[in-house]
């Protein structure tokens, strides 16, 4: 088939060499320092630290750095606003973080590749996943930015 000036188009695929490169980046080898607070904190201060470093996100572990959950800034909006008695907030002084969270987050390995994480954040349509040690300690993050920044030189 002819393209607009007589040639032939050629599809623009990469080359087997890249597509292989993309599936051996890994979690571990791009990750980003994952934003933490301990999962017995106050309410009060989840909102404080969010707030305080602009964050849109923080994950909470236990003693021993396991993640035990993921807070998002308008996860935490969303409960102001149904807890709200006449602007009254101190209940939050009180409540522990961990209240807040109903399912353990989702997470990957350092080992997992970053493809794989992708696909898993597309599927469960999540912004951001914790990457774990051989023991579960949360160690990173990853995130859709991530993805973005590392995977296009191999694809293009």
């Amino acid at each position: 088939m002819s393209g607009i000036f007589g040639r032939t188009a050629k599809p623009n695929k990469p080359s087997v060499a890249k597509q292989n490169a993309a599936r051996k980046v890994t979690c571990g080898q791009v990750m980003q320092k994952p934003r933490v607070l301990s999962s017995t904190v106050t309410m009060d201060r989840v909102l404080t630290t969010l707030t305080s470093r602009d964050w849109d996100h923080l994950f909470l572990v236990d003693d021993f750095g396991i993640p035990v959950g993921r807070i998002h800034a308008v996860d935490m909006l969303k409960l102001i606003q149904r807890k709200r008695v006449n602007r009254d907030l101190a209940w939050m002084q009180s409540v522990e973080a961990s209240q807040l969270i109903s399912q353990p987050p989702m997470q990957v390995s350092s080992r997992t590749p970053l493809l794989k994480a992708a696909a898993l954040m597309i599927t469960h349509d999540i912004n951001q996943m914790a990457v774990v040690d051989h023991e579960g300690a949360l160690i990173g993050v990853v995130s859709h930015a991530i993805v973005a920044r590392h995977l296009p030189k191999f694809i293009l």
